[in-house]
C-alpha cells in the first residue's frame, strides 16, 4: 500500500512540474515580448503604431503604423473562413450523422492527413498551383496575392473545424435524436434543430480556433501572399501580415537592437494578444452555451 502511495505521488508531482513548465515558457514569451516592446514604445508612440496606415521600417522614412499588417492578416482569415468554416462544418455533419461506419472510417482519416500536412508545402502549393488557376480567370491578379494564400490556409484548417465539430455532435447524447424522431422528425429536422443546437458550443470554439491557427499562419503568407504591406482589404493584391512580417525580419539583415529589429516584437506582441483574446472568447463561449447531459 505505502509503495503504491509512493508511486502515486511520483505521478502527481510529475504531471504538476509539467504544468508547471508550461506556464513558466509561457510568462517567459511574454516578459520577452513586452520589454522588447517597451524599447520599440520609447522611440514610437502606441498611438501612431496602433492608427498608422503606413508601414515602412525598412525604408526612409520610416513609417510604423501596424495597420496595414492587421488589415493583411485579417483578409487572410476573412477569405479562409469562407471556404474552412462551411466546409469543415458540413464535413464534420455529414461524417457524425449521415456517414455509415465505414465510410466514416475511411473519410475522416482522410480529411484530417490535410492537418498534417507542412504549411510550407501548402505555400508552394498556393503559389504553383493555386495562383495559375485565379489568374487564368482574372488575368490582373498578382503573382504573390491574399486570395491564393487564404485558400490554401482555409484547406489546411478544414480538419480543424471538421474534427472539432464532429466531436461536438458525437458527444450529444443518443437519446436526444431518439427523442426527435419519436416526434416525427425527419432526419435534416433532427440535425438542424436538435444536434447543431445542443453541440454549439463545441462548433463555435471549433470555427474561433481554426480563426486562429490562420492568423498565426507563417509559411503560406510568406510564399504566396508577398510582402508589401498595404492598407487594403482587396485579396487580388499582394499584401503581407504580421507573421509574414516577423519572417522577413528574422532573416538577418536587420541590426539587433535597431528599431526595426525591435519593431519585430512590437508586432510578436500585438499578434500574441490578438490570438490570447481569440482563446479566451472560444472558453468564454464553451462555458457559456456548454450543454451539461
Amino acid at each position: 500500500m505505502k509503495l503504491n502511495l509512493n508511486k502515486e505521488k511520483i505521478i502527481e508531482n510529475t504531471l504538476f512540474v509539467m504544468n508547471l513548465i508550461s506556464i513558466l515558457i509561457t510568462i517567459s514569451i511574454f516578459i520577452i515580448l513586452f520589454s522588447e516592446s517597451i524599447m520599440f514604445f520609447k522611440k514610437t508612440p502606441l498611438l501612431t503604431f496602433l492608427t498608422g496606415t503606413s508601414w515602412t521600417p525598412l525604408f526612409k522614412p520610416q513609417n510604423f503604423g501596424v495597420l496595414p499588417l492587421v488589415l493583411g492578416t485579417f483578409t487572410i482569415v476573412i477569405f479562409s473562413s469562407f471556404i474552412s468554416i462551411p466546409i469543415g462544418l458540413l464535413s464534420a455533419i455529414y461524417i457524425s450523422e449521415y456517414a455509415s461506419r465505414k465510410v466514416r472510417s475511411i473519410v475522416k482519416p482522410i480529411i484530417e492527413i490535410l492537418g498534417g500536412i507542412p504549411s510550407i508545402v501548402y505555400g508552394y502549393f498556393a503559389l504553383n498551383m493555386i495562383t495559375p488557376i485565379i489568374r487564368n480567370i482574372i488575368p490582373n491578379v498578382s503573382i504573390y496575392n491574399a486570395l491564393s494564400a487564404a485558400i490554401a490556409v482555409g484547406i489546411m484548417t478544414i480538419p480543424m473545424v471538421m474534427s472539432l465539430s464532429e466531436d461536438a455532435m458525437k458527444a450529444v447524447p443518443k437519446s436526444l435524436r431518439e427523442n426527435a424522431y419519436a416526434l416525427g422528425l425527419t432526419k435534416f429536422e433532427v440535425v438542424i434543430g436538435v444536434v447543431i443546437p445542443a453541440a454549439f458550443s463545441g462548433i463555435v470554439a471549433s470555427f474561433i480556433l481554426a480563426i486562429s491557427r490562420a492568423i498565426g499562419e507563417t509559411m503560406i503568407v510568406a510564399l504566396a501572399a508577398g510582402s508589401t504591406p498595404k492598407f487594403t482589404l482587396n485579396p487580388f493584391e499582394s499584401i503581407q501580415t504580421m507573421t509574414g512580417f516577423i519572417v522577413q525580419i528574422t532573416q538577418g539583415d536587420v541590426v539587433e537592437g535597431s528599431i526595426e529589429s525591435q519593431s519585430l516584437y512590437a508586432v510578436a506582441m500585438l499578434l500574441f494578444l490578438i490570438t490570447l483574446g481569440m482563446n479566451l472568447f472560444s472558453k468564454y463561449i464553451v462555458d457559456k452555451y456548454r450543454e451539461e447531459y
